[in-house]
């Protein structure tokens, strides 16, 4: 490569990118909040697997790992079962959600509450 292919690559990134439309989704700030309760920084998969949980629990099914990482899968996100699992394990370690007895996962009260409060809101 030639030194002016270099330095526009190099001045290109090191330019900061406009933000692109529907970077920020209001359908989900009801969890980026929750998670911001809890002092955990959002990512998009701890968004869609609170989001499946949320939509699990008002339906009144619990998902275990399984189901969660087949409800990621449906919506092409690809994620490994071992990432599902680990992303579950820090939420359940952070208070967020729980295990059941029978091995699915729910919310927490607390945090089932709080995401309550900020629907209503």
């Amino acid at each position: 490569m030639n030194r002016t292919l270099l330095h526009r690559k190099a001045t290109t990134a090191a330019r900061p990118l406009p933000p692109t439309q529907g970077t920020d989704r209001p359908g989900n700030d009801h969890i980026r909040q929750l998670l911001k309760r809890f002092g955990l920084r959002t990512s998009l998969v701890r968004l869609k697997v609170l989001d499946a949980l949320v939509h699990a629990s008002e339906a009144g099914h619990p998902l275990g790992v399984r189901g969660v990482h087949n409800q990621l899968l449906k919506l092409d996100i690809p994620m490994s079962f071992l990432s599902v699992r680990e992303v579950l394990k820090r939420l359940c370690d952070e208070g967020v959600i729980h295990m059941n007895a029978d091995k699915s996962y729910s919310l927490h009260p607390l945090a089932w509450q709080s995401l309550q409060g900020s629907k209503a809101q």
